[in-house]
C-alpha cells in the first residue's frame, strides 16, 4: 500500500480512468451500507457522507505542491514486489529536483475530518496516545521503495489503531480508531521518512499516495469497521454518551 507516493504526469489518463472505475466501487459500496455505516459509527450525519465520499474520490487527483528539494536521480521502469503487492515504477527522466506535495483526498480531508472527530468527541488524551501507537507502529513496518514511495503492509495499521482505541475508549472507538489510523499513519508512514525523500528516486512525491481507497483512507476506514465488529453498539447510542 503505498503512502507517501510519488508520481508521474504522464499517468494522468490511465489514473482518471481508475478514478472512474473507483467511482463505481464506491456507489457499490455505498449502496451495501458499507461505508455509510463506518461513517455512521463515527457519528458522521447520513446527510454528509456522500458529499465527503465524493471529495475525497474528486481530491484523489489533486496534490498541492508546497516545498520543493534539492536534485535527486530518476529512475527507469520496472516492477518492484514488497508485501505482496506489485508496484509499477514510472519511466522518468531528468528532473531538477523532488517536488513534495500533499494530496486532497488522501490527507487533507482525511485531516480535517479526523480534527472535527477529535473535537466533537473530546477525544485529546487518548486521542494523542492512540496516534502515538500506530505512529510507532506503521514507521517501524514502513518500507522505502525506490521509485515507489513509501510503503506499508495494508491490514496492520487498521488493526492497530482499532485495537488501541478498543482499549482507550470503548464507547468512541469509532472515532477514536478513525483519528488514531489516520493520522497515525500519516504521521509514522508518511512524515517520519521525509528525511528519505531525496533518494526516491522521482520528481514529485504526493503525502497521502493516490488518494480515495488507498493509503490513509483505507486504513482510517478499515480501523472503523475492525473496531465496530468488536463493539457492536448502535451508533445511535454512541451519539446520545
Amino acid at each position: 500500500m503505498p503512502l507517501l507516493r510519488l508520481h508521474d504526469s504522464s499517468l494522468a489518463w490511465p489514473f482518471l480512468a481508475a478514478l472512474l472505475a473507483l467511482l463505481t466501487l464506491m456507489v457499490a459500496l455505498v449502496e451495501l451500507n458499507i461505508l455509510k455505516y463506518a461513517y455512521e459509527r463515527m457519528g458522521i450525519p447520513p446527510r454528509y457522507i456522500l458529499a465527503i465520499l465524493l471529495l475525497t474520490l474528486l481530491g484523489s487527483s489533486i496534490n498541492i505542491p508546497f516545498v520543493a528539494f534539492a536534485r535527486a536521480k530518476a529512475v527507469s521502469g520496472q516492477a518492484v514486489h514488497l508485501f505482496g503487492m506489485s508496484y509499477a515504477v514510472p519511466v522518468i527522466h531528468a528532473w531538477p529536483g523532488v517536488i513534495l506535495a500533499v494530496n486532497v483526498g488522501g490527507a487533507l480531508i482525511p485531516i480535517i475530518l479526523s480534527m472535527y472527530l477529535t473535537l466533537k468527541n473530546r477525544l485529546f488524551g487518548t486521542g494523542l496516545i492512540a496516534i502515538a501507537a500506530v505512529a510507532l507502529v506503521t514507521h517501524l513496518l514502513s518500507r522505502t521503495v525506490y521509485g515507489v514511495g513509501v510503503t506499508e503492509p495494508i491490514f496492520i495499521p487498521p488493526l492497530i489503531a482499532a485495537l488501541v482505541a478498543l482499549a482507550l475508549s470503548w464507547r468512541r472507538a469509532a472515532p477514536l480508531a478513525y483519528v488514531a489510523g489516520t493520522i497515525g499513519t500519516l504521521i509514522g508512514a508518511d512524515l517520519l521518512n521525509l528525511d528519505k525523500l531525496s533518494g526516491m528516486g522521482a520528481p514529485v512525491a504526493s503525502i497521502g499516495g493516490a488518494g480515495t481507497f488507498d493509503s490513509v483512507f483505507l486504513v482510517g476506514i478499515a480501523a472503523v469497521l475492525l473496531a465496530s465488529l468488536i463493539q457492536p453498539s448502535s451508533p445511535a447510542r454512541l451519539r446520545s454518551q
